[in-house]
């Protein structure tokens, strides 16, 4: 007999990183109630962003995914959401200048609310509490009242997200996308860096390039992607309870989609093939990543894509390494050839962020710069000699001005990780150091479509003679 599958399915499966309730009877009343508001995004949106990530899947597109490693109730502000926009709109135009390809825009944003943790506590000022696992299950003060796992935190969530989408979706439709307001999109931290003075450059030649479409009749008014854009959300989908009560049945296809966001994503540490998290996400319908890490065997991989995936879909699953600098040369080609030799359809995307976090002197969880540039170098590099393509990255960023990550082209020391070190879990990048990866990723884009047409071009002189 075929097993019906059904949001509860998961319930069935061994699960990880899933909290310990006090009183589970509360969570199933917080996920009944859930169940009967409305989605936070529809059907028709996800298999918009599904049917872009297909073109990534060839190299015809590029996928841009960042935001926050944790929203926050504390941080939950119209200008936090504004200014994280504007730093992935700034970073789509390079990489779009860059690629000459469009570019998916992705953020982590609107329901990104739980993070896995490596232990069930954690040691602060000397005492053991419960490990916060994000502001949808419990609060990130050291207080035993606060670490307690708390089902209605689900509800804030939700208001939260849906606030959050409501402000996204008027400022990706609403004009303050629009190409001819590039030049408003620099925050003022960020004008004076060596990337801010890039970026204006590359402003300057966008606006001559819209002046003259303008003349040959292409305006703002007759051309709508001009003004607006296109704009999704993700997050990780860790929290079950929370991503069941908001799946729900598609009126006109009849499919099940969660539709807490428009792509979901398993993280590495629960990504087991016959584990929870597998078990609900391949039932639902919207576009999911899969987190890569180092101790991913190629064996394993294929196991999972043919889970998530059974029909070989593009668009359907982005598949997202996250090796740390020091290993990606070594652990991504073996995935990459097994991935390529058994014909499976997949976008890939690199995640230089999460290999690439250490404990500073002064006792701060940072990154360096300089390793996510590198690692950022590597997955191009290995694309290239494996004759594949690197169709996106996946990072943490937010558009304050924070001192998190160190290095850079502003050069932030373990000294001034103190100043502004505002993150509840991971190390973000700030504005500045996400254009600077941005216009990494965009030379390399370059490099890789040039080197794509000289072949292009060879191969059509050899098919000529």
């Amino acid at each position: 007999m075929v097993e019906v599958w059904t949001p509860k399915s998961w319930r069935m499966k061994p699960v990880k990183q899933l909290p310990a309730y006090p009183d589970p009877a509360k969570v199933d009343a917080v996920v009944e109630r859930l169940g009967s508001y409305p989605p936070l995004v529809f059907a028709g949106e996800a298999r918009r962003l599904k049917a872009a990530l297909a073109d990534a899947v060839d190299g015809n597109a590029f996928l841009l995914q960042g935001g926050d490693c944790a929203e926050s109730f504390a941080e939950f502000h119209p200008n936090n959401i504004r200014d994280t926009f504007r730093v992935l709109l700034q970073m789509a135009v390079v990489l779009t200048f860059g690629a000459a390809i469009p570019v998916i825009k992705v953020g982590r944003m609107a329901g990104q609310f739980a993070k896995p943790r490596s232990a069930d506590t954690e040691v602060i000022d000397g005492r053991e509490y419960p490990s916060y696992r994000g502001d949808i299950i419990n609060g990130f003060e050291a207080t035993d009242a606060s670490r307690i796992p708390d089902p209605e935190r689900m509800m804030q969530s939700y208001t939260q997200a849906a606030a959050t989408l409501n402000l996204l979706r008027a400022f990706a439709q609403g004009g303050y996308a629009d190409l001819h307001k590039v030049h408003q999109w620099t925050l003022d931290f960020v004008k004076n860096s060596p990337q801010g003075e890039r970026f204006q450059d590359l402003a300057n030649r966008l606006d001559e390039a819209l002046g003259f479409m303008a003349a040959c009749g292409i305006t703002a008014e007759t051309t709508p992607q001009i003004r607006e854009t296109d704009f999704f959300t993700s997050h990780e989908a860790l929290l079950l309870p929370w991503e069941e009560a908001l799946t729900r049945r598609d009126s006109t296809t009849g499919d099940w989609y969660d539709v807490s966001a428009h792509m979901l994503w398993i993280g590495d540490r629960t990504r087991q093939v016959d584990g929870a998290h597998v078990e609900f996400l391949k039932g639902v319908k919207n576009p999911l990543g899969l987190k890569c890490g180092p101790s991913l065997d190629p064996d394993d991989l294929i196991r999972l894509i043919d889970t998530l995936n059974p029909e070989n879909e593009a668009g359907r699953l982005t598949l997202i390494v996250r090796m740390g600098a020091d290993k990606a040369a070594e652990k991504l080609p073996p995935l990459l050839r097994k991935v390529k030799a058994e014909g499976r359809k997949v976008v890939w995307s690199s995640d230089p962020m999460h290999g690439n976090t250490i404990k500073s002197a002064s006792g701060y969880k940072t990154r360096p710069v300089d390793r996510i540039l590198a690692e950022a170098k590597i997955f191009f590099a290995v694309h290239q000699a494996e004759g594949t393509h690197p169709g996106g990255v996946h990072f943490e960023l937010t558009g304050r001005d924070v001192t998190e990550c160190i290095g850079g082209a502003q050069a932030i020391e373990d000294g001034d990780l103190r100043d502004r070190y505002h993150t509840a879990c991971d190390p973000r990048l700030n504005g500045a150091q996400s254009l600077e990866l941005a216009f990494l990723l965009a030379d390399e884009l370059k490099r890789a479509r040039v080197q794509r047409e000289a072949e292009r071009r060879a191969a059509v002189a050899v098919a000529a003679e």
